[in-house]
């Protein structure tokens, strides 16, 4: 016989001895209370085993509940790290695009501004040089108005000389512009020789040349006037050798 089975069988034999012995002992009256404690005994030893069993399957809840919630933690922090990789990797993806406008951008606007340069250097080039020339002063004398007035002349096709104003001008009016005949036939006909070369005023006015002043006493407007009409009707002042 094996050794467990004779232990089994001893405890079986002390048992019932031990359940003899109270039975021989205790009075007939006691026999219920006995068998209510034994029955008592017996129940309370099946109820630590299914509490050892609930707590063992309490555990293994447990700890399967705790391997999920790691799982989920898990799948959830991956799906954060996926979600943030995508929005890192479509920010980089903007700001390339953005990089590559603004690029786009500066080449179109330096191309331009080279278009620009271009094109006014090609209208510099092309446009003709001109001398600034210093405007010609006279001096405010008889020289310095003979010399304004042949230049006036010179531009409007009037003839005449240096040589030929001076002449007469020292033979009318001895240089004073604001020389006046009041003696001669024009005075008495109430339109008098006036200025450097004694013009009346409605010659002044037929032979006045453009650019000149319109009061007959001013120097220069005096001799332009008188030589264009000297012009148009001696062929020129240098022609003229007493009145006329």
């Amino acid at each position: 016989m094996p050794k467990n089975t004779h232990k089994i069988a001893l405890a079986g034999v002390a048992t019932l001895g031990a359940a003899a012995v109270a039975f021989t002992v205790v009075p007939a009256d006691a026999q219920t209370t006995t068998r209510e404690a034994a029955a008592s005994t017996r129940v309370a030893y099946s109820s630590e085993q299914l509490a050892g069993v609930k707590a063992d399957i309490t555990d293994q809840l447990a700890g399967s509940s705790v391997k999920i919630d790691a799982i989920e933690a898990k799948k959830k922090a991956a799906a954060a790290a996926a979600k943030k990789a995508a929005a890192a990797k479509k920010a980089a993806a903007a700001k390339k695009a953005a990089a590559a406008a603004a690029k786009k951008a500066a080449a179109k606007k330096a191309a331009a501004a080279h278009k620009a340069k271009a094109k006014a250097a090609s209208r510099s080039a092309k446009r003709p040089h001109v001398e600034q020339v210093a405007a010609k002063t006279y001096s405010n004398n008889l020289d310095g108005w003979i010399r304004k007035s042949l230049d006036i002349m010179k531009s409007k096709g009037i003839p005449g000389s240096y040589s030929g104003l001076h002449r007469n001008i020292m033979r009318e009016s001895s240089g004073n512009p604001y020389a006046i005949n009041d003696w001669d036939i024009n005075a008495i006909n109430g339109i008098p020789s006036k200025g450097l070369l004694q013009v009346i005023p409605p010659t002044f006015a037929t032979y006045h040349v453009a650019g000149t002043s319109w009061n007959i006493y001013d120097p220069v407007a005096n001799i332009t006037a008188a030589a264009n009409y000297a012009a148009h009707r001696y062929g020129s002042i240098d022609n003229v050798n007493s009145a006329y």
